[in-house]
C-alpha cells in the first residue's frame, strides 16, 4: 500500500513558482500544437479538400482561452455555485485549483463553432483534430490531480491503494491513475486508430470521443468519491457521470446524423 506525500509544487521561489498541474496543462497544448497539425495533414491526404496549417497556429490560441474560461466556469456553475455566489472574486484565483472538463469542452466547441465561421475553416474538422489530441492532456491532468492528491477514490483494500494522509488514513483507489489510463491512454489509442485506419469522414472522430469518454468516465466514477459539496445526484450519480451522460446522448446523435 503507498503512502501519498508528493509535492504539487515542482519548485518555488518566492513570485515565481511552478505547479505539477500547470505543468500537465503545458505540455498538453504543446503536444496538441504538434500534433494536430499531424492529422490535419492526414485528413488533407484522405480528401480532396486542403486545410491550411497556419490557421491551426491562430485556432491554438482560441482553444486555450476557452479551454481556462470554460473550465473555469464550468467547475464554478455545476460544483460549487453556492460558494462562489458569495465569494466571486475567487472564480479569478485558477491556481488554487477547481477546473471543469465538461466545462472546458464546452468552451472548446463555442470557440471552434466561432473560429471556423470567422476563417471559413470547417468546424467538424477542427472538432475531429481536438479529439485526437484532447486524450493526451486528459492523460497529464489527472496524473497531475493524483500529484495533487485530489479527485481520490473510495476505500478499497485492493493491493495497489494509496493513502491519503491529507483525507484519512484508508487504503483508497487511486482514481486519477485510473481515470489517466481509460480516459488519457486507451482513448488516444482508440481515436487515432479510427482516424488513421477507417475512412476519414468528416466529424466522426469528435462523435466517437464524446461517446467512448462518457462511457469511460462512468465507468471511472464507480470508483471515486463524489465531490464533497455535492454528493451524490438522487442518491446514485456523482455530478461527473450526469454531465457525461448528458455528453453521451449528444455523441449518439451526432454520430448517426453525420452517418
Amino acid at each position: 500500500m503507498y503512502i501519498h506525500n508528493l509535492n504539487p509544487i515542482i519548485f518555488d521561489f518566492g513570485i515565481l513558482s511552478l505547479r505539477w498541474y500547470s505543468l500537465a496543462y503545458l505540455v498538453g497544448i504543446i503536444f496538441g500544437w504538434w500534433y494536430g497539425k499531424k492529422i490535419i495533414l492526414l485528413i488533407n491526404k484522405k480528401q480532396s479538400k486542403q486545410f491550411q496549417l497556419n490557421l491551426f497556429d491562430d485556432y491554438i490560441t482560441y482553444a486555450i482561452i476557452s479551454l481556462v474560461i470554460g473550465g473555469r466556469l464550468g467547475y464554478v456553475l455545476f460544483y460549487n455555485f453556492s460558494y462562489f455566489l458569495f465569494n466571486p472574486i475567487e472564480i479569478l484565483f485558477i491556481w488554487k485549483g477547481g477546473m471543469s472538463f465538461h466545462g472546458g469542452l464546452l468552451g472548446i466547441i463555442i470557440a471552434t463553432i466561432f473560429f471556423s465561421k470567422k476563417h471559413d475553416f470547417d468546424k467538424l474538422v477542427l472538432l475531429d483534430v481536438v479529439s485526437c489530441v484532447a486524450p493526451v492532456g486528459i492523460f497529464f491532468g489527472r496524473l497531475a490531480n493524483f500529484v495533487n492528491g485530489e479527485l481520490y477514490g473510495k476505500p478499497t483494500d485492493l493491493p495497489w491503494a494509496v493513502v491519503f494522509p491529507m483525507v484519512d488514513s484508508q487504503g483508497r483507489h487511486p482514481s486519477q491513475i485510473y481515470e489517466a489510463l481509460l480516459e488519457g491512454a486507451l482513448l488516444f489509442l482508440i481515436l487515432n486508430f479510427f482516424i488513421r485506419k477507417i475512412s476519414y469522414k468528416k466529424g466522426k472522430s469528435a462523435a466517437l470521443f464524446l461517446i467512448v469518454y462518457s462511457f469511460l468516465r462512468v465507468f471511472s466514477e464507480f470508483f471515486r468519491e463524489p465531490d464533497l459539496q455535492i454528493g451524490y445526484i438522487l442518491n446514485y450519480f456523482s455530478m461527473g457521470s450526469l454531465l457525461s451522460f448528458f455528453m453521451f446522448g449528444l455523441g449518439i446523435i451526432m454520430f448517426f446524423k453525420i452517418k
